[in-house]
C-alpha cells in the first residue's frame, strides 16, 4: 500500500555539510523510527524556505544510497511567521503499516511544527 510519511529539521548555518548533515539525521531518522528500507521507497519530495541557497536536500540523500529513488526540491511557501531555514521531506514509500502506526519525524527548530501527528 502506498503511504506518505512526513519530516523536518531546520539549519543553523546555510552551508552545503551543514545541509547534508541535517538532512541526513533526519532521513536516517525517519527510516529508523518506521522501519523502512531502501526498496520501499517511491520517491522523496523535498521543500526549502527561501532563505536557504547552498545545497538541494536531494544532494544529501543521494549521498546516503537513494540516488535511485525519484526525488524533487522544491521552494516552500513564504508565509509571516513561517519556521525560517527549514528543509522539510514527503516520502512515499511502500508498507503493510497503517497511516496512524506511521511516525513523523520533526528534528532541531521543526519539532514543534506538528505536534498533532504521531511522532
Amino acid at each position: 500500500m502506498l503511504r506518505a510519511l512526513r519530516g523536518a529539521t531546520t539549519v543553523d548555518d546555510d552551508t552545503p555539510d551543514h545541509v547534508r548533515q541535517r538532512v541526513v539525521a533526519l532521513l536516517q531518522e525517519m527510516f529508523s523510527r518506521n522501519g523502512i528500507d531502501h526498496d520501499q521507497l517511491v520517491s522523496l519530495v523535498f521543500t526549502a524556505t527561501d532563505d536557504l541557497h547552498s545545497a538541494f536536500p536531494a544532494t544529501a540523500a543521494r549521498s546516503i544510497g537513494l540516488g535511485d529513488v525519484p526525488m524533487l526540491c522544491a521552494r516552500e511557501l513564504d508565509i509571516a511567521g513561517g519556521t525560517p531555514r527549514c528543509i522539510r521531506v514527503l516520502a512515499h514509500l511502500d508498507t503493510t503499516r497503517a497511516r496512524h502506526e506511521l511516525r513523523h519525524v520533526y528534528l532541531e527548530g521543526a519539532v514543534g511544527l506538528r505536534d498533532d501527528l504521531p511522532g
